[in-house]
Parts: structure tokens; sequence; C-alpha cells
């Protein structure tokens, strides 16, 4: 998600007492909302907006006025369906153009892109400082549900894991796999290739099968509402055998009311649905399936944040 954010604590995690975790990131706080003076920052669709001097509540009256569901359901209706049509829609097309340079490492992206290419990085880095507390990762299997275009499976196969990747659009899965072969077959020197490439198909979160020691799915859940997650979280943790690890947009008072904010100014281009998860809801879908959360973080920068969590069988 990409919003202007209040003050933010630094990443950090609960330590398992029989493991030295190491030293979190840290981020620098972001002024207050009161604080910033008109600014509104739009990317796909989705827009920070700030106004200068007054507070979340003081919008309410604009906001009461609009209707951005009107505009998410005229954009199923161009897709003939709902919400996971309008994803797959999204991410093959425009989305898909939009989100490799962010993913990427071209300069051709805007302040708000950079921004959210360093949380979303940030979000990859921790995920394998998790795993990796854990020891090698040769050998272990790992399922990337959602994997975009590659960021973390291509790090998990350089660490020797054996990694399965899908994610809903075959625009990603593409790019992923040109990637995967152009960082891993030539190796550091030019002649080491790694064991095994990972194993990209197209896939939504729901079609996923098979048992892995680690299920990983970062930056999905925003797809999904609570009601439809609840039963995803559920999914994900049967395909796991020892971990499951997962980010998520939180939802606070907060981050509620900037996105109500965002949805007032939609941009020129159309984007998904955005949904917010409590770490409660989270952590309550967990419980009911007989997982824990053994390790949570925090990763804020100024337009990116989410929460970031390791769950394990109780």
């Amino acid at each position: 998600m990409a919003f202007s954010s209040s003050l933010f604590s630094p990443m950090t995690f609960t330590p398992n007492p029989t493991r030295t975790i190491r030293k979190p990131f840290t981020v620098a706080a972001i002024p207050p909302l009161s604080t910033v003076t008109d600014v509104a920052s739009t990317i796909d669709g989705t827009t920070a907006a700030v106004i200068g001097g007054g507070s979340v509540a003081a919008l309410a009256a604009v906001i009461s006025l609009t209707d951005p569901e009107r505009r998410r359901k005229m954009q199923a209706e161009e897709v003939g369906g709902g919400d996971k049509e309008v994803v797959r829609e999204y991410f093959n097309n425009n989305g898909f153009q939009r989100w490799k340079k962010i993913y990427g490492d071209t300069d051709d992206v805007n302040r708000v892109q950079l921004d959210i290419r360093i949380g979303h990085a940030k979000t990859v880095e921790n995920t394998l400082k998790m795993l990796l507390d854990e020891g090698s990762l040769q050998g272990v299997t790992v399922c990337d549900a959602g994997c975009g275009t590659g960021s973390l499976s291509i790090p998990l196969a350089k660490e020797g894991a054996i990694v399965y990747a899908s994610d809903i659009s075959a625009s990603m899965v593409s790019e992923a796999q040109k990637k995967a072969q152009e960082e891993l077959l030539k190796g550091e020197n030019g002649s080491s290739p790694v064991p095994v490439l990972p194993k990209f198909e197209v896939k939504d979160l729901e079609s996923l099968d098979g048992k892995y020691d680690t299920v990983i799915c970062l930056d999905v859940l925003i797809h999904y509402p609570q009601s439809k997650a609840d039963g995803m979280i559920a999914h994900l943790a049967s395909l796991a055998e020892n971990r499951l690890i997962l980010s998520f947009a939180p939802k606070t008072l907060y981050y509620s009311a900037l996105k109500r904010i965002g949805e007032l100014f939609p941009g020129p281009s159309k984007a998904t649905r955005a949904y917010l998860h409590a770490e409660a809801d989270v952590e309550n879908a967990l419980r009911k399936v007989g997982w824990k959360i053994r390790k949570r973080g925090t990763i804020t920068t100024q337009f990116y944040f989410a929460n970031l969590i390791e769950a394990v069988p109780v």
C-alpha cells in the first residue's frame, strides 16, 4: 500500500529466546499528518493525500459525498467478474508495466514509486533474515505465493532453496522467469549455475497445492477482504509443514482514514481495490487452524507500510 505516513516505529521482531536475532533495520520518522502541507502523490490509482494544517476528521464531509465503490463496480463489470478478475486484468496490463518498474532497478520512477521500491525491498530483506536465522536454506522447499517479478524467489534460489513460485499474472510470471534465467544461470563468476531454478507457474492463491517446508505470501492479502482472507490464510497454512510468512497492510484507524482519503483521488489509471487487515484478525485466523505467530515486525517508509509475521504450528 502507498500512503503518506505519520510517526512510525522501526522494524522490530519478537525474538525466540533460543535463537539470536539479527539486528533489524531502522527507518527515519516521517512528520505527522498535521505538519505536512498540501501533498498529493499518485501511484497506480492509489493517492497519498495530506491536507496541511487539518485533521483527517475534517475531511469527513467531503468523503461522504464521494462513491469510490461505484468506480470499483464499473471496473469489475468491464472485465466480467469480481476482485480476482480485476487483479488479473490489472497486473497483466497497465499494472504490470508500472510494478515492473517499481520492482526493478530502472531510474524511470517517481519519488513515490522509488519509496515503495525501498519498502518492498526491506520486506524481502527481512523475510530472508527470518529464514536464514534458522540456518541454511540449501534443499529447503519454499512456495512463493504471489511471486510478482521474482524479487524474493531469485534470492531464495541463490541460497539453495528449491522454490515453487506462482502469480495470478502471466505477465509477472514471464518477467520473473526471464530475470531468474539472467541472474541465476550464469552465476556470480559466469560459470557456476545454481543447482535448481525456481519453478514458476501462473496460478491464483486458491489453486495452489502440494506440501512445502515454508510458504511465503508477501503483499498479496491486500487483494482479499477479511472474509476471504481467513480462508486464504488457512489454505496457505495447509500447504506449509513448518513455517508460514505473511506480509499485509495493517488496519488501523489512521491507515483506514488515509486509505479512504486516497480513494477521493483515483488518478488517471484504474487500480485494484485495497484491503487492510488488523493483525489481531490475522492472528485469529492462524489460531483457528492450529498455528501461532512466532515473530512479528513492521516495515514503514513514507509511502509503504506492512506488517510482517512468521507463523509456526502450535
